[in-house]
Protein backbone atom coordinates (compact mmCIF):
# COMPACT_ATOMS: atom_id res chain seq x y z
CA UNK A 1 0.00 0.00 0.00
CA UNK A 2 2.71 2.26 1.13
CA UNK A 3 4.90 1.90 -2.06
CA UNK A 4 1.84 1.82 -4.05
CA UNK A 5 0.77 5.64 -2.60
CA UNK A 6 4.39 6.68 -3.34
CA UNK A 7 4.32 5.12 -6.49
CA UNK A 8 1.04 7.74 -7.44
CA UNK A 9 2.21 10.73 -5.50
CA UNK A 10 4.52 12.33 -8.41
CA UNK A 11 1.33 12.08 -10.69
CA UNK A 12 -1.06 13.23 -8.47
CA UNK A 13 1.09 16.26 -7.64
CA UNK A 14 1.76 17.02 -11.09
CA UNK A 15 -2.38 16.73 -11.82
CA UNK A 16 -3.01 19.04 -9.18
CA UNK A 17 -0.31 21.61 -10.35
CA UNK A 18 -1.58 21.51 -13.79
CA UNK A 19 -5.32 21.98 -12.72
CA UNK A 20 -3.95 25.00 -10.71
CA UNK A 21 -5.10 28.57 -12.38
CA UNK A 22 -2.10 30.43 -14.06
CA UNK A 23 -2.65 32.95 -11.29
CA UNK A 24 -1.65 30.94 -8.09
CA UNK A 25 1.41 29.18 -10.23
CA UNK A 26 4.19 30.26 -8.67
CA UNK A 27 7.14 31.16 -11.03
CA UNK A 28 10.55 29.77 -10.56
CA UNK A 29 12.39 32.72 -7.93
CA UNK A 30 15.57 34.79 -8.89
CA UNK A 31 18.31 34.41 -7.00
CA UNK A 32 19.45 37.66 -5.29
CA UNK A 33 22.22 39.09 -5.14
CA UNK A 34 23.36 40.87 -1.81
CA UNK A 35 22.55 44.19 -3.33
CA UNK A 36 19.49 42.74 -4.65
CA UNK A 37 18.36 41.41 -1.55
CA UNK A 38 18.94 44.91 0.46
CA UNK A 39 16.61 46.57 -1.87
CA UNK A 40 13.60 44.04 -1.72
CA UNK A 41 13.79 44.66 1.79
CA UNK A 42 13.57 48.65 1.43
CA UNK A 43 10.96 47.80 -1.11
CA UNK A 44 8.93 45.80 1.37
CA UNK A 45 9.26 48.40 4.29
CA UNK A 46 7.70 50.99 2.12
CA UNK A 47 4.89 49.23 0.80
CA UNK A 48 3.91 47.96 3.93
CA UNK A 49 3.54 51.91 5.13
CA UNK A 50 0.20 52.71 4.33
CA UNK A 51 0.89 56.59 2.91
CA UNK A 52 -2.61 57.01 1.71
CA UNK A 53 -3.78 60.88 2.03
CA UNK A 54 -6.87 59.46 4.49
CA UNK A 55 -4.98 57.21 7.11
CA UNK A 56 -1.48 57.00 5.76
CA UNK A 57 1.45 58.56 7.19
CA UNK A 58 4.07 59.70 4.83
CA UNK A 59 5.96 60.84 8.05
CA UNK A 60 6.89 57.70 9.02
CA UNK A 61 7.51 55.96 5.78
CA UNK A 62 10.27 59.06 5.09
CA UNK A 63 11.63 58.76 8.85
CA UNK A 64 12.10 54.46 7.42
CA UNK A 65 13.84 55.65 4.76
CA UNK A 66 16.05 58.17 6.62
CA UNK A 67 16.86 55.70 9.73
CA UNK A 68 18.25 53.25 6.34
CA UNK A 69 20.51 55.97 4.83
CA UNK A 70 21.65 57.46 8.62
CA UNK A 71 22.71 53.09 9.34
CA UNK A 72 24.82 53.16 6.26
CA UNK A 73 26.68 55.58 7.34
CA UNK A 74 25.48 59.08 5.43
CA UNK A 75 25.27 61.94 8.76
CA UNK A 76 22.09 63.57 10.08
CA UNK A 77 23.33 66.85 8.19
CA UNK A 78 22.60 65.26 5.18
CA UNK A 79 19.39 62.99 5.71
CA UNK A 80 16.44 65.58 6.87
CA UNK A 81 12.74 64.65 7.65
CA UNK A 82 10.72 67.91 6.46
CA UNK A 83 7.26 67.90 7.83
CA UNK A 84 4.89 70.00 6.40
CA UNK A 85 3.87 72.11 9.13
CA UNK A 86 0.02 71.67 8.31
CA UNK A 87 -0.15 67.86 8.27
CA UNK A 88 2.18 65.64 10.74
CA UNK A 89 1.45 63.31 8.42
CA UNK A 90 3.14 64.94 5.09
CA UNK A 91 6.72 64.68 5.82
CA UNK A 92 9.10 64.66 3.06
CA UNK A 93 12.60 63.22 2.89
CA UNK A 94 15.94 64.99 1.73
CA UNK A 95 18.71 63.30 1.69
CA UNK A 96 22.46 64.47 -0.06
CA UNK A 97 25.13 62.26 -0.98
CA UNK A 98 28.17 64.47 -1.00
CA UNK A 99 30.59 64.75 -4.24
CA UNK A 100 34.10 66.31 -5.20
CA UNK A 101 33.98 69.67 -3.44
CA UNK A 102 35.59 71.35 -5.97
CA UNK A 103 33.25 70.46 -8.47
CA UNK A 104 31.36 73.51 -9.13
CA UNK A 105 28.78 71.20 -11.02
CA UNK A 106 24.79 71.68 -9.52
CA UNK A 107 23.36 68.57 -7.62
CA UNK A 108 21.74 65.50 -9.44
CA UNK A 109 18.41 65.31 -8.33
CA UNK A 110 16.60 61.96 -7.62
CA UNK A 111 12.88 62.29 -7.14
CA UNK A 112 10.13 60.23 -6.05
CA UNK A 113 6.75 60.23 -4.20
CA UNK A 114 5.92 57.96 -1.58
CA UNK A 115 2.38 58.74 -1.37
CA UNK A 116 -0.05 56.43 -2.96
CA UNK A 117 -3.73 56.46 -3.60
CA UNK A 118 -6.13 54.81 -1.98
CA UNK A 119 -6.85 50.77 -1.85
CA UNK A 120 -8.88 48.57 -0.25
CA UNK A 121 -8.39 44.99 0.79
CA UNK A 122 -11.75 43.89 -0.15
CA UNK A 123 -11.61 45.29 -4.07
CA UNK A 124 -8.30 43.41 -4.53
CA UNK A 125 -8.33 39.23 -5.61
CA UNK A 126 -8.21 36.81 -3.06
CA UNK A 127 -4.98 36.34 -1.35
CA UNK A 128 -3.50 40.19 -2.15
CA UNK A 129 -3.55 42.77 0.25
CA UNK A 130 -2.69 46.13 -0.87
CA UNK A 131 -0.67 47.19 1.64
CA UNK A 132 1.04 44.00 1.97
CA UNK A 133 3.94 42.52 0.26
CA UNK A 134 3.44 39.76 -1.90
CA UNK A 135 5.44 38.05 -4.53
CA UNK A 136 3.78 35.62 -6.40
CA UNK A 137 4.07 34.07 -10.20
CA UNK A 138 6.95 36.67 -10.55
CA UNK A 139 5.10 40.04 -9.81
CA UNK A 140 5.57 41.54 -6.93
CA UNK A 141 1.93 43.09 -5.49
CA UNK A 142 1.28 45.56 -3.42
CA UNK A 143 -0.64 49.74 -3.57
CA UNK A 144 2.94 51.58 -4.85
CA UNK A 145 4.85 48.91 -6.05
CA UNK A 146 4.46 50.52 -9.46
CA UNK A 147 3.65 53.65 -8.55
CA UNK A 148 6.21 55.26 -6.98
CA UNK A 149 7.57 53.29 -4.05
CA UNK A 150 9.51 51.23 -6.58
CA UNK A 151 11.78 54.18 -8.00
CA UNK A 152 12.02 55.24 -4.25
CA UNK A 153 13.22 52.14 -2.80
CA UNK A 154 15.37 51.52 -5.95
CA UNK A 155 17.31 55.58 -5.01
CA UNK A 156 17.49 54.48 -1.13
CA UNK A 157 19.20 50.95 -2.23
CA UNK A 158 21.28 52.61 -4.96
CA UNK A 159 22.82 55.56 -2.34
CA UNK A 160 23.56 53.17 -0.17
CA UNK A 161 24.81 50.83 -2.94
CA UNK A 162 27.32 53.46 -3.54
CA UNK A 163 28.30 54.56 -0.17
CA UNK A 164 29.42 50.78 0.24
CA UNK A 165 31.31 50.88 -2.64
CA UNK A 166 33.17 54.19 -1.64
CA UNK A 167 31.51 56.06 -5.08
CA UNK A 168 32.90 59.72 -5.45
CA UNK A 169 30.54 61.57 -7.56
CA UNK A 170 31.99 64.68 -10.08
CA UNK A 171 28.96 66.64 -7.89
CA UNK A 172 26.40 66.04 -5.17
CA UNK A 173 23.26 63.36 -5.21
CA UNK A 174 20.16 64.54 -4.06
CA UNK A 175 16.82 62.03 -2.96
CA UNK A 176 14.01 63.63 -2.47
CA UNK A 177 11.14 61.46 -1.20
CA UNK A 178 7.96 63.17 -1.06
CA UNK A 179 4.18 63.45 0.12
CA UNK A 180 1.43 64.32 -1.68
CA UNK A 181 1.56 63.53 -5.32
CA UNK A 182 -1.07 62.02 -5.53
CA UNK A 183 -3.45 64.67 -5.13
CA UNK A 184 -3.69 65.47 -1.68
CA UNK A 185 -3.42 68.88 -0.02
CA UNK A 186 0.70 69.35 1.46
CA UNK A 187 2.03 68.61 -1.78
CA UNK A 188 5.91 68.31 -0.90
CA UNK A 189 8.05 69.20 -3.83
CA UNK A 190 6.17 72.29 -4.08
CA UNK A 191 6.27 73.15 -0.19
CA UNK A 192 10.36 72.54 -0.85
CA UNK A 193 11.00 74.58 -3.25
CA UNK A 194 9.39 77.44 -1.93
CA UNK A 195 10.02 77.16 1.38
CA UNK A 196 13.71 75.01 1.42
CA UNK A 197 14.80 75.36 -2.20
CA UNK A 198 18.51 75.07 -0.94
CA UNK A 199 18.14 72.22 -0.13
CA UNK A 200 16.80 70.36 -4.16
CA UNK A 201 18.21 72.81 -6.05
CA UNK A 202 20.18 71.26 -8.42
CA UNK A 203 21.02 71.38 -12.55
CA UNK A 204 18.91 68.80 -13.86
CA UNK A 205 16.61 65.41 -12.36
CA UNK A 206 15.20 62.02 -12.45
CA UNK A 207 11.85 61.15 -11.79
CA UNK A 208 8.80 58.85 -13.12
CA UNK A 209 7.03 59.34 -15.75
CA UNK A 210 8.35 57.50 -18.24
CA UNK A 211 9.65 53.42 -18.39
CA UNK A 212 9.61 50.83 -20.43
CA UNK A 213 7.01 48.91 -22.22
CA UNK A 214 7.06 45.65 -23.37
CA UNK A 215 4.85 44.11 -26.19
CA UNK A 216 3.67 40.45 -25.28
CA UNK A 217 6.72 40.09 -22.88
CA UNK A 218 9.19 41.24 -25.45
CA UNK A 219 10.75 45.20 -24.62
CA UNK A 220 9.85 47.40 -27.35
CA UNK A 221 10.69 50.74 -26.34
CA UNK A 222 12.32 53.00 -23.24
CA UNK A 223 10.44 56.22 -22.74
CA UNK A 224 11.54 59.17 -21.67
CA UNK A 225 9.13 61.58 -20.18
CA UNK A 226 10.32 65.40 -21.02
CA UNK A 227 7.02 67.49 -20.85
CA UNK A 228 3.18 66.61 -19.70
CA UNK A 229 -0.36 67.84 -20.32
CA UNK A 230 -1.36 71.30 -18.03
CA UNK A 231 -4.26 70.27 -15.76
CA UNK A 232 -7.34 72.46 -15.80
CA UNK A 233 -10.62 72.00 -14.70
CA UNK A 234 -13.77 74.45 -15.44
CA UNK A 235 -17.10 74.73 -14.06
CA UNK A 236 -19.74 75.01 -16.08
CA UNK A 237 -23.37 76.61 -14.56
CA UNK A 238 -26.56 77.50 -15.71
CA UNK A 239 -29.12 79.52 -13.63
CA UNK A 240 -33.17 79.69 -14.28
CA UNK A 241 -35.78 81.02 -12.52
CA UNK A 242 -37.22 77.29 -12.28
CA UNK A 243 -40.48 76.76 -11.48
CA UNK A 244 -43.48 73.60 -10.84
CA UNK A 245 -42.76 70.41 -12.88
CA UNK A 246 -46.78 70.22 -13.73
CA UNK A 247 -45.90 73.49 -16.10
CA UNK A 248 -42.66 73.20 -17.90
CA UNK A 249 -41.11 75.41 -20.54
CA UNK A 250 -38.63 74.63 -22.97
CA UNK A 251 -35.93 76.86 -21.10
CA UNK A 252 -34.72 74.38 -18.68
CA UNK A 253 -31.49 74.25 -17.37
CA UNK A 254 -30.70 70.93 -17.51
CA UNK A 255 -31.16 70.90 -21.33
CA UNK A 256 -28.98 73.90 -21.72
CA UNK A 257 -26.48 72.36 -20.12
CA UNK A 258 -27.00 69.10 -21.70
CA UNK A 259 -27.13 70.63 -25.08
CA UNK A 260 -23.94 72.51 -24.71
CA UNK A 261 -22.02 69.32 -23.77
CA UNK A 262 -23.04 67.40 -26.56
CA UNK A 263 -21.62 69.74 -28.59
CA UNK A 264 -18.00 69.50 -26.87
CA UNK A 265 -18.68 65.90 -26.87
CA UNK A 266 -18.39 66.27 -31.00
CA UNK A 267 -15.93 68.46 -31.02
CA UNK A 268 -11.79 68.34 -31.20
CA UNK A 269 -9.24 70.56 -30.53
CA UNK A 270 -6.75 70.90 -33.57
CA UNK A 271 -3.57 68.59 -33.90
CA UNK A 272 -0.82 70.27 -32.04
CA UNK A 273 2.79 68.78 -31.82
CA UNK A 274 5.91 69.75 -30.14
CA UNK A 275 9.14 68.96 -30.11
CA UNK A 276 8.78 66.09 -27.69
CA UNK A 277 5.67 64.22 -29.89
CA UNK A 278 7.32 64.98 -32.57
CA UNK A 279 9.97 63.13 -32.06
CA UNK A 280 7.48 60.50 -30.28
CA UNK A 281 6.22 59.57 -33.03
CA UNK A 282 9.13 59.62 -35.39
CA UNK A 283 10.60 57.24 -33.40
CA UNK A 284 7.72 54.72 -33.26
CA UNK A 285 7.01 54.88 -36.45
CA UNK A 286 10.16 52.92 -37.01
CA UNK A 287 9.11 50.20 -34.35
CA UNK A 288 5.29 49.70 -35.41
CA UNK A 289 4.45 48.55 -38.70
CA UNK A 290 2.41 48.69 -41.27
CA UNK A 291 -0.63 51.38 -41.81
CA UNK A 292 0.02 52.54 -38.00
CA UNK A 293 3.79 53.16 -38.63
CA UNK A 294 3.15 55.16 -41.93
CA UNK A 295 0.46 57.60 -40.15
CA UNK A 296 3.05 58.12 -37.73
CA UNK A 297 5.40 59.10 -39.71
CA UNK A 298 2.95 60.97 -42.05
CA UNK A 299 1.25 62.89 -38.73
CA UNK A 300 5.00 64.59 -38.43
CA UNK A 301 4.75 66.27 -41.32
CA UNK A 302 3.57 70.15 -42.23
CA UNK A 303 0.23 69.41 -42.77
CA UNK A 304 -1.27 65.72 -42.20
CA UNK A 305 -4.19 64.33 -44.04
CA UNK A 306 -7.09 64.66 -42.27
CA UNK A 307 -7.44 60.73 -42.43
CA UNK A 308 -4.09 60.21 -41.15
CA UNK A 309 -5.36 62.02 -37.95
CA UNK A 310 -8.69 60.49 -37.67
CA UNK A 311 -6.63 56.90 -37.71
CA UNK A 312 -4.47 57.42 -35.02
CA UNK A 313 -7.22 59.72 -33.23
CA UNK A 314 -8.86 56.47 -33.18
CA UNK A 315 -6.73 55.21 -29.87
CA UNK A 316 -7.31 57.70 -27.07
CA UNK A 317 -3.31 57.35 -25.99
CA UNK A 318 -2.41 58.91 -29.27
CA UNK A 319 -5.47 61.44 -30.07
CA UNK A 320 -4.00 62.97 -26.35
CA UNK A 321 -0.55 63.02 -27.38
CA UNK A 322 -1.85 65.23 -30.43
CA UNK A 323 -4.47 67.65 -28.84
CA UNK A 324 -5.75 69.34 -25.86
CA UNK A 325 -8.72 67.53 -24.76
CA UNK A 326 -11.50 68.44 -22.38
CA UNK A 327 -14.26 65.79 -21.03
CA UNK A 328 -17.06 66.24 -19.08
CA UNK A 329 -16.50 64.78 -15.45
CA UNK A 330 -19.03 65.80 -12.96
CA UNK A 331 -23.25 66.80 -13.02
CA UNK A 332 -24.93 67.95 -10.79
CA UNK A 333 -28.44 69.65 -11.36
CA UNK A 334 -32.25 70.42 -9.80
CA UNK A 335 -33.28 70.45 -6.08
CA UNK A 336 -36.64 68.59 -6.26
CA UNK A 337 -37.76 65.82 -8.21
CA UNK A 338 -40.99 68.17 -8.56
CA UNK A 339 -39.64 71.20 -9.65
CA UNK A 340 -38.09 72.70 -13.04
CA UNK A 341 -34.31 73.46 -12.21
CA UNK A 342 -33.18 76.49 -11.33
CA UNK A 343 -29.24 75.64 -11.64
CA UNK A 344 -27.36 72.92 -13.30
CA UNK A 345 -23.67 72.23 -13.19
CA UNK A 346 -20.68 70.40 -14.96
CA UNK A 347 -17.20 69.99 -14.61
CA UNK A 348 -15.25 69.55 -17.71
CA UNK A 349 -11.57 68.09 -17.36
CA UNK A 350 -9.04 70.10 -19.78
CA UNK A 351 -5.35 68.39 -20.35
CA UNK A 352 -3.73 71.13 -22.19
CA UNK A 353 -0.64 70.82 -24.60
CA UNK A 354 2.41 72.72 -22.70
CA UNK A 355 2.32 74.99 -25.45
CA UNK A 356 -1.29 76.16 -25.35
CA UNK A 357 -2.76 78.67 -22.72
CA UNK A 358 -5.48 77.53 -20.34
CA UNK A 359 -7.28 81.29 -21.33
CA UNK A 360 -7.42 79.89 -25.23
CA UNK A 361 -9.25 76.81 -24.54
CA UNK A 362 -11.61 78.55 -22.00
CA UNK A 363 -12.11 80.78 -25.10
CA UNK A 364 -12.26 77.53 -27.40
CA UNK A 365 -14.75 76.10 -24.65
CA UNK A 366 -17.07 79.08 -24.51
CA UNK A 367 -17.43 78.91 -28.53
CA UNK A 368 -18.12 75.19 -28.38
CA UNK A 369 -20.76 75.45 -26.18
CA UNK A 370 -22.28 78.69 -27.78
CA UNK A 371 -24.19 79.65 -24.97
CA UNK A 372 -23.86 83.03 -23.30
CA UNK A 373 -26.00 81.81 -20.23
CA UNK A 374 -23.32 79.29 -19.35
CA UNK A 375 -20.74 80.74 -17.08
CA UNK A 376 -17.37 78.96 -17.08
CA UNK A 377 -15.12 79.07 -14.54
CA UNK A 378 -11.49 78.25 -14.04
CA UNK A 379 -11.30 75.63 -10.75
CA UNK A 380 -8.15 76.32 -9.11
CA UNK A 381 -4.99 77.71 -10.98
CA UNK A 382 -3.69 75.86 -13.67
CA UNK A 383 -0.01 74.82 -13.36
CA UNK A 384 1.83 74.97 -16.82
CA UNK A 385 5.47 73.81 -17.02
CA UNK A 386 7.98 74.36 -19.85
CA UNK A 387 9.06 70.88 -21.52
CA UNK A 388 12.75 69.79 -20.42
CA UNK A 389 14.98 69.98 -23.41
CA UNK A 390 16.04 66.67 -25.10
CA UNK A 391 19.68 67.58 -24.85
CA UNK A 392 22.64 65.34 -25.54
CA UNK A 393 23.72 65.43 -22.53
CA UNK A 394 20.92 63.20 -20.87
CA UNK A 395 19.22 61.29 -23.80
CA UNK A 396 22.88 59.55 -24.73
CA UNK A 397 23.18 58.25 -21.64
CA UNK A 398 19.68 56.87 -21.61
CA UNK A 399 20.42 55.47 -24.83
CA UNK A 400 24.06 54.10 -24.71
CA UNK A 401 22.59 52.66 -21.64
CA UNK A 402 19.23 50.92 -23.15
CA UNK A 403 21.24 49.86 -26.17
CA UNK A 404 23.58 47.64 -23.84
CA UNK A 405 21.09 46.50 -21.37
CA UNK A 406 18.13 45.48 -23.74
CA UNK A 407 19.63 45.55 -27.64
CA UNK A 408 17.42 46.87 -30.22
CA UNK A 409 15.35 48.87 -27.85
CA UNK A 410 14.57 52.43 -28.82
CA UNK A 411 14.16 55.29 -26.44
CA UNK A 412 11.49 57.48 -26.92
CA UNK A 413 10.56 60.63 -25.54
CA UNK A 414 7.02 60.72 -24.65
CA UNK A 415 4.84 63.50 -22.74
CA UNK A 416 2.44 62.77 -20.41
CA UNK A 417 -1.01 62.76 -20.68
CA UNK A 418 -1.30 63.14 -16.68
CA UNK A 419 0.53 64.81 -14.53
CA UNK A 420 3.65 64.25 -12.34
CA UNK A 421 5.54 66.44 -9.67
CA UNK A 422 8.15 67.24 -12.44
CA UNK A 423 6.10 70.04 -12.93
CA UNK A 424 6.89 72.10 -9.94
CA UNK A 425 10.86 71.89 -10.78
CA UNK A 426 10.75 72.59 -14.49
CA UNK A 427 8.64 75.55 -13.12
CA UNK A 428 11.33 76.64 -11.40
CA UNK A 429 13.70 76.04 -14.46
CA UNK A 430 14.98 72.70 -13.05
CA UNK A 431 14.50 70.40 -16.02
CA UNK A 432 13.28 67.03 -14.67
CA UNK A 433 12.98 63.73 -16.83
CA UNK A 434 10.89 60.58 -16.31
CA UNK A 435 13.04 57.73 -17.02
CA UNK A 436 13.29 54.62 -14.91
CA UNK A 437 14.67 51.58 -16.92
CA UNK A 438 11.12 49.50 -15.36
CA UNK A 439 9.48 47.87 -18.07
CA UNK A 440 5.84 46.91 -17.81
CA UNK A 441 3.28 44.94 -20.33
CA UNK A 442 1.68 47.90 -22.88
CA UNK A 443 -1.82 46.95 -22.06
CA UNK A 444 -1.48 45.62 -18.18
CA UNK A 445 -0.85 49.28 -16.48
CA UNK A 446 -2.45 48.25 -13.26
CA UNK A 447 -0.97 51.72 -11.28
CA UNK A 448 -4.05 53.24 -9.17
CA UNK A 449 -6.40 50.10 -9.74
CA UNK A 450 -6.79 46.78 -8.96
CA UNK A 451 -3.89 44.47 -7.93
CA UNK A 452 -1.22 46.55 -8.97
CA UNK A 453 2.16 45.07 -9.31
CA UNK A 454 5.44 44.96 -11.00
CA UNK A 455 7.47 42.02 -12.56
CA UNK A 456 10.68 41.16 -9.85
CA UNK A 457 12.65 40.98 -13.07
CA UNK A 458 11.68 43.98 -14.18
CA UNK A 459 12.09 45.52 -11.04
CA UNK A 460 15.93 44.49 -10.69
CA UNK A 461 16.64 45.41 -14.28
CA UNK A 462 15.15 48.68 -13.61
CA UNK A 463 17.42 48.91 -10.21
CA UNK A 464 20.32 48.26 -12.45
CA UNK A 465 19.69 50.42 -14.75
CA UNK A 466 19.41 53.11 -12.48
CA UNK A 467 22.52 52.07 -10.73
CA UNK A 468 24.06 53.15 -14.01
CA UNK A 469 22.67 55.93 -15.05
CA UNK A 470 22.62 57.86 -12.05
CA UNK A 471 26.48 57.02 -11.84
CA UNK A 472 27.36 58.29 -15.49
CA UNK A 473 25.37 61.59 -14.69
CA UNK A 474 26.64 62.15 -11.40
CA UNK A 475 30.58 61.14 -12.84
CA UNK A 476 33.04 60.44 -10.78
CA UNK A 477 34.97 56.85 -9.69
CA UNK A 478 34.41 54.10 -7.10
CA UNK A 479 37.27 52.88 -4.98
CA UNK A 480 35.59 49.30 -4.53
CA UNK A 481 35.84 46.73 -7.04
CA UNK A 482 32.09 45.68 -5.90
CA UNK A 483 30.89 48.53 -8.53
CA UNK A 484 29.43 46.14 -10.93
Amino acid sequence: MHKRQNHLLPIICLLIITALPAFAQTAPAIKLNDHQQMLREIYQELIEINTTDSIGDNTKAAEAMAARLKAAGFSADNVKVLVHPGNARKGNLVARFRGAQQSSRKPLLLLAHIDVVEARKEDWSDGLDPFKFTERDGYYYGRGTHDDKAMAAIFVANLIRYKKEGFAPERDIILALTADEEGGDFNGVEWLLKNHRELVDAELGINEGGGGMTKKGKPILNGVQASEKVYQSFALEVKNRGGHSSLPVKDNAIYRLAAALDRLARFDFPMNLNEVTRTYFERMSKIEGGQISADMLAVTGDKPDAAVVARLAASPYYNALMRTTCVATRLDAGHADNALPQVARAVVNCRILPQESANDVRATLAKVLADDQIMISFIKQAKPSPPSPLKPEIMQPIERLTSSMWPGVTVVPVMGTGATDSLYFRQAGIPVYGVSGLFGEMDDNRAHGKDERIGVKEFYDGHEFLYRLVKDLAGGTSTSSSSR
